[in-house]
């Protein structure tokens, strides 16, 4: 049998995800009738049925549901290779660091300084995104290196931590919680995160409490209202502004609260809540030694801070 091809893997992907041969012909951009045999010369290449077909729905074999696992591998990797190959091919090489804006630890300025001291070093680009992001920018081949918060999908990716600090709730200054030193999770009883998940039940994940989407909270005591809190939340003017309305809490890191300090915002340690981690993460195969570079600074230069905390940003 002849090797598979990027193409053959690609089309049935698209089927395989809609189910449906019309809406996936319709994704790749061509006509259902190549499609159809297209994916029937693949069966017939593998000996195996990987769709079961009726009139009314199409499902996957247990050889195709082994067969999409891969295929989304395989295409993720042709497509990586072919980003880092033209990105290494490039007149002025660079490294293409992932991370979400303000999630450094309060660390970037004094990764960067340091960076750009080594002898490996190469010009920085930035490639931001949202939180959760990072790690699949790296193993696409959108980044060389990514600054990220645990817990993330290793998969083919190495990492190391650069820092651990508590997570923080961030609650309106009026309401009686904020009069306390600190709190436990089952005090947040009636407030939701950004995307609408009760707060009690603390971050689902280490990036869970930051990040943004439609969310419902508990109203405001006032006669203040938003009208519909179904709308986005999606960045931290937003979220704080909502957070100082009461209109929810939310998780944050706390060098991210040492440098927005709000007088409507009160920040609160929670006892019973795990601290989040952030940590350097690059692909298994990389051999590039501005990477190498780059993780090497990025945890020394944690070290240092923990050595000195008067090195960690002021407020303002």
């Amino acid at each position: 049998m002849n090797e598979l091809e990027t193409r053959q893997l690609r089309y049935f992907v698209a089927v395989a995800e809609e189910l449906h041969f019309g809406r996936a012909a319709e994704r790749l951009g061509m006509a259902q009738p190549p499609l159809t045999r297209a994916i029937k010369e693949l069966e017939r290449r593998l000996g195996v049925r990987l769709l079961e077909r009726t009139t009314r729905q199409v499902g996957l074999t247990p050889a195709g549901e082994s067969l999409l696992g891969d295929a989304r591998t395989a295409l993720e990797a042709v497509g990586a290779a072919e980003r880092r190959a033209r990105h290494a091919g490039a007149a002025e090489p660079a490294l293409r660091l992932a991370l979400k804006a303000d999630i450094d630890g309060g660390l970037l300025p004094d990764i960067l300084d340091a960076y750009a001291r080594e002898e490996a070093s190469l010009r920085v680009e930035f490639v931001l995104g949202g939180v959760g992001e990072q790690a699949q920018a790296v193993r696409d081949g959108r980044a060389d290196v990514a600054l990220l918060l645990s817990p993330f999908e290793r998969r083919g990716l190495d990492s190391e931590p650069v820092l651990t600090e508590p997570f923080l709730i961030a609650l309106t200054a009026d309401d009686p919680l904020a009069a306390r030193t600190s709190l436990r999770l089952a005090d947040l009883a009636g407030w939701s995160l950004p995307d609408g998940s009760p707060a009690e039940q603390g971050p689902i994940s280490q990036e869970h409490g930051i990040k943004g989407a439609p969310h419902r909270s508990r109203p405001p005591a006032g006669p203040a209202s938003l009208g519909d809190t179904s709308r986005d939340a999606s960045d931290l003017p937003q979220i704080f502004k909502l957070v100082e309305l009461g209109r929810m809490v939310c998780f944050f890191p706390r060098s991210l609260t040492v440098r927005y300090q709000r007088p409507g915002i009160a920040y609160l340690p929670v006892e019973d809540l795990d601290p989040v981690t952030l940590a350097v993460a690059w692909p298994q195969q990389s051999r590039s030694a501005a990477v190498a570079a780059f993780v090497r600074v990025a945890t020394s230069a944690a070290a240092a801070t923990r050595q000195d905390p008067a090195a960690r940003p002021s407020p303002g």
